[in-house]
């Protein structure tokens, strides 16, 4: 039994006028509720520029100037408790001798002596391949966190007794971290271009940048695309000690 709408001597179907008016008033209401929720959503503003991301970056550049107030507090509070603690000292010479030795490995005190200087920094805005190198991809362009740790890393095995990089003092429990194309240091947000100072044997110090295999790759982008390398030798450099806070936060277990 055949149905009489697949036969070919069958009837053929009219669309009636109230049909068409009712697929278009729904469709007129569909469009309605798309504009408005797109507004609702967008609570006027425009979805293509939207102004969030701007909010955030204004909430981290505030957040990174207010935690270098406190940072520049807490030195000054330190300065005073070591005063107090200097007048009021009961320790003997050796142990006073210890406490300073445990001061400067720690990077609690300034430091003074030569010292190399390196500078990163991201390619130009209007940067192109070099002949011979494949045309660059948006990441091939910018400074990265492992290029900031390979400096660190090999300053340290070149035997640095100090680094500082930007403005702040590093210690063993100090991270180097990017997010994004901007450092974010011991609480508190940099950009390019990145100095990292290191006091120690400036022969020692540039043959170590010269072995990092993780600095040689970086080299192959400075070589293809432009980015920012410089190694300064500097006599007589005082790296400030560390003043920010040394307490050490973990994760705890939810009860």
């Amino acid at each position: 039994m055949s149905n009489s709408a697949d036969s070919p001597e069958g009837p053929v179907r009219h669309t009636s006028a109230w049909a068409v008016r009712g697929l278009t008033a729904a469709v007129f209401a569909l469009a309605g509720l798309i504009f408005v929720t797109s507004a609702n959503t967008a609570k006027g503003t425009n979805l293509r520029s939207d102004s969030s991301l701007l909010k955030l970056s204004d909430l981290i550049k505030e957040r990174s100037e207010n935690n270098a107030e406190l940072n520049d507090a807490v030195a000054t509070a330190r300065a005073d408790v070591d005063a107090l603690a200097q007048r009021d000292d009961g320790s003997t010479e050796a142990e006073d001798a210890k406490l300073k030795a445990l001061e400067k490995a720690a990077g609690t005190t300034k430091i003074t002596g030569d010292a190399v200087s390196v500078t990163l920094n991201d390619a130009p805005p209007d940067a192109t391949a070099n002949p011979g190198y494949p045309e660059p991809q948006p990441n091939d362009l910018v400074i990265h966190q492992q290029d900031l740790q390979a400096v660190v890393n090999a300053l340290w095995q070149g035997g640095a007794r100090g680094i500082q990089v930007m403005d702040q003092r590093l210690i063993s429990t100090s991270a180097v971290r990017c997010v994004g194309n901007t450092l974010i240091l011991q609480g508190r947000v940099y950009s390019p271009p990145y100095k990292v100072t290191a006091v120690g044997d400036p022969g020692k110090l540039k043959q170590a940048l010269n072995n990092s295999t993780a600095i040689q790759n970086y080299q192959l982008y400075v070589k293809a695309y432009g980015l920012g390398w410089k190694v300064d030798e500097d006599d007589a450099v005082t790296l400030p000690g560390y003043s920010g806070t040394v307490d050490l936060h973990y994760a705890k277990p939810v009860e």
